[in-house]
């Protein structure tokens, strides 16, 4: 019986690694050090260098990254965030959270991120900051949103969730803007054992601010408060098994980008078109994405056949019900809808065998030969 293949499987990465996180998890466990311990201070200052910025603060989770950065840059009511449609909820839910508004831009045919050329004519008076997405691994174009920010005086905060040690113009992803945002969620480039997320900035003064905002508006003294924060700390354990995967970040990535190309090798000359990777751009694959305009018959067909596959983003942001107040229509952002309709992630993670891949590509050019003959 042919073995399945799914979307993601963790084991690959994980497995030889049990010795060194049961290690962690004893070191961790023994000391009692559960909240805020060494090993967080740690993860901080080491995934700070790879992002080539001074500081790291670590949160809960990719969203409370997000949010908790918004505010600590004084992002509130009144104040309009430039982002795109075409990405995970949290990217608008956190402008919303801290009581701003999530003002849409349409994005690029090829990269599906957010596209530079669609800010101007949206800025108005009340336009506080943009936040790039870097889609599924893929850099933005942050040269181009860099100048637009600078020439208005914006902000930026790099929604960096997927990309995790990606670069653009040989400057990694996180050093572009005021501050990056990163998620630790399991099936993430670096992923914990739970959820998990990281600021990263230059800013002394910001990461300052974001350390009092994630320990419930609490600086040095114990039970004195400051100001209204939350409870959005990095769990130390997690931290702990963060440490141990990050040594093999670099070996993953680079293990993804060679299936990759196994993946564009195998689907030439199919109606399956792999996302483009800038020129610029060094990215990360965190996952495989294509467009297809058979889509959902596709996907239907390769669950038949034991291969797994997953659709983001099937509805965009604007069309979502949590934004209805923002009054959205089909048609506003042409782009993004037929991308929504289009996309299919395949399977791709570190420890997916090249044979896999060549299987995944057969069944495809298997699916449209049978749909050519009838």
């Amino acid at each position: 019986m042919t073995k399945n293949i799914p979307l993601i499987d963790l084991h690959p990465t994980h497995d030889p690694l049990e010795k060194q996180m049961v290690a962690a998890f004893k070191s961790v466990y023994e000391r009692n050090a559960f909240v805020l311990g060494a090993e967080v201070q740690s993860l901080e200052k080491a995934f700070a260098r790879l992002c080539g910025v001074k500081e790291g603060i670590g949160v809960s989770s990719g969203t409370a990254a997000l949010t908790l950065t918004l505010r600590a840059l004084g992002i509130g009511p009144g104040d309009e965030v430039l982002t795109t449609p075409f990405s995970f909820f949290s990217t608008a839910s956190c402008i919303a959270y801290v009581g701003a508004r999530p003002v849409f831009a349409d994005v690029e045919e090829d990269t599906l991120n957010l596209d530079p050329a669609k800010l101007e004519a949206l800025r108005t008076d009340k336009t506080k900051a943009v936040l790039p997405v870097h889609l599924f691994g893929h850099p933005a174009r942050m040269d181009a949103i860099r100048r637009f920010a600078q020439k208005h005086g914006l902000l930026i905060v790099e929604d960096a969730c997927q990309a995790h040690g990606a670069k653009y113009l040989d400057r990694s992803v996180g050093g572009w803007g005021d501050a990056a945002c990163f998620s630790f969620y399991p099936s993430k480039n670096l992923g914990g054992l739970g959820d998990g997320g990281l600021v990263v900035t230059d800013n002394a003064e910001l990461a300052g601010r974001l350390r009092v905002l994630r320990n419930c508006g609490r600086r040095d003294v114990p039970y004195e408060h400051s100001e209204l924060g939350y409870v959005e700390r990095l769990d130390n354990m997690q931290a702990a098994f963060l440490l141990v995967k990050l040594k093999f970040l670099g070996r993953w990535n680079a293990e993804r980008k060679k299936l990759v190309r196994c993946y564009e090798e195998g689907l030439a000359g199919t109606p399956v078109h792999p996302l483009p990777s800038l020129p610029e751009a060094a990215p990360v694959y965190h996952l495989f994405t294509v467009r297809t305009p058979r889509r959902d018959d596709l996907q239907k067909y390769l669950t038949g056949q034991g291969i797994g596959t997953g659709i983001c983003y099937k509805t965009p942001l604007h069309l979502q019900k949590a934004f209805a107040y923002l009054k959205g229509r089909r048609g506003d952002f042409p782009v993004a809808e037929k991308s929504a309709e289009e996309v299919l992630s395949l399977p791709l993670y570190a420890g997916l065998s090249p044979a896999a891949v060549r299987r995944v590509c057969a069944e495809i050019r298997r699916f449209f030969s049978r749909s050519s003959n009838g």
